[in-house]
C-alpha cells in the first residue's frame, strides 16, 4: 500500500490544542521513540455525499478500548470517551473534510531523556487524514504465512494496539511481500492461525464462519466484532470462534481478512494455493456489501454505529 504524505496545513489535536500538521512535533529523544510505549487506535470515516455528512464509524467503542489499553501501558488520557469523539468530530469540522477519512490518535509515554524505565510523563495527539483503500488490489489478495510468529500475550499484549509491537507486523508484512504476496499471515506459538499483519482473519468451511479466539493472541477488533454480528444478525450464519489450522486454510471455501483500514478484503490465494475457486466467494462479497452499506449509515438497525460529523452528533443507543 501506497499513501500520500499529509498536507502539514492540515489540522490536527496536539498538546491540547487545534493547530497545523507541520507545527505538531516531538523532541527526537521522546520516550516513545526510542522504547515504543505508545498505543494507538485506527478509525474510520465515511462521506455520504447525498446525506453531505462525514460518519465515523464506532467512534465511541475504539475510544474506549484505546483508553482501556493505554492502561496496559499506565498512559493516561484524562478525556473521557465522549469528549474524545467531540474532539474528533470538531477535528474534521475544521479541516472541513468531505471525503473518507483515516482517523489515528495515539497517546505515548513523552519524556525526553534516555532511560527505558517510563514516568508519568504522558502524552496524546489525534490526526485525521483523507484515505482511500488500504490494498490497491480489491479484488482478491493473495497472502501468505510467514516464519515470524504472532507475539505471545505474555510478551506484548496483542490485544492492544502498541507502538512497539508493530514491528512484528512490519516484518511479517516485509517477509510477505518479498515472498510475493499481498498480505502476511500470522500463526501463535502454538502454531494455529492468528491474524495478518495488520487485520484479523475470517475462514468458511462446511458452511460456518470461523475466526480464531481472542486467547490465539489476536487484535479484538471492533471490525472483526461487527462482521460477526452482521453475519448472524443479517445472514443468519452459524459463526464460530476457535483455534485454526494452517492447513484448513488450504482446504476451506472462503478466507477474508477484517480490519479499520482493510475493511472486508478477499483472499483469494494462501501460501501460492488458491483459496476455493481462486476468486471472491460469494459469503465475502455478500459481508463485504454489508459492512459498507452499515458503515456509510444505509442500514437503520446499525445506525447507532455512525458518528456524523456535520449534524448533530446524536448516538441512538441499542436495545
Amino acid at each position: 500500500m501506497k499513501t500520500e504524505a499529509p498536507n502539514p496545513n492540515t489540522i490536527v489535536w496536539f498538546q491540547n490544542r487545534f493547530i497545523r500538521l507541520g507545527e505538531a512535533n516531538v523532541n527526537i529523544l521522546t520516550h516513545a521513540l526510542h522504547y515504543g510505549a505508545g498505543v494507538f487506535e485506527g478509525i474510520r470515516g465515511y462521506y455520504d455525499r447525498q446525506a453531505r455528512d462525514l460518519f465515523l464509524f464506532r467512534l465511541l467503542d475504539h475510544y474506549q478500548r484505546w483508553k482501556q489499553n493505554c492502561g496496559i501501558l499506565r498512559i493516561a488520557v484524562p478525556p473521557s470517551a465522549e469528549e474524545l469523539c467531540e474532539i474528533t468530530a470538531e477535528l474534521c469540522r475544521r479541516n472541513d473534510f468531505q471525503t473518507n477519512v483515516y482517523v489515528r490518535p495515539i497517546a505515548y509515554k513523552a519524556s525526553a531523556r534516555i532511560g527505558v524505565a517510563a514516568d508519568d510523563n504522558d502524552a496524546y495527539s489525534i490526526i485525521a487524514i483523507p484515505f482511500g483503500s488500504y490494498f490497491e488490489n480489491t479484488k482478491g489478495l493473495k497472502a501468505g504465512v510467514v516464519s515470524w510468529r504472532r507475539i505471545d500475550d505474555t510478551m506484548i499484549p496483542g490485544r492492544a494496539k502498541i507502538c512497539g509491537s508493530y514491528v512484528n507486523s512490519v516484518l511479517a508484512g516485509d517477509e510477505a511481500r518479498h515472498n510475493g504476496h499481498d498480505e502476511a499471515i500470522f500463526l501463535n506459538q502454538d502454531g494455529h492461525v492468528a491474524e495478518g499483519a495488520t487485520c484479523n482473519i475470517f475462514m468458511l468451511r462446511k458452511g460456518k464462519l470461523i475466526t480464531p479466539p481472542a486467547t490465539d493472541n489476536i487484535l479484538e477488533g471492533i471490525t472483526r466484532a461487527s462482521v460477526m454480528e452482521l453475519a448472524r444478525n443479517e445472514l443468519g450464519m452459524d459463526v464460530v470462534e476457535r483455534s485454526i489450522d494452517r492447513s484448513e486454510l488450504y482446504v476451506c471455501d472462503e478466507v477474508f481478512f477484517v480490519g479499520t483500514a482493510v475493511e472486508v478484503a478477499p483472499i483469494v490465494e494462501v501460501d501460492h494455493r488458491p483459496v476455493g475457486k481462486g476468486e471472491m466467494g460469494p459469503v465475502t462479497e455478500k459481508i463485504r456489501s454489508l459492512y459498507g452499506d452499515a458503515a456509510r449509515g444505509r442500514i437503520p438497525a446499525y445506525r447507532h454505529w455512525l458518528w456524523p460529523v456535520y449534524k448533530d452528533a446524536l448516538i441512538a443507543q441499542p436495545a
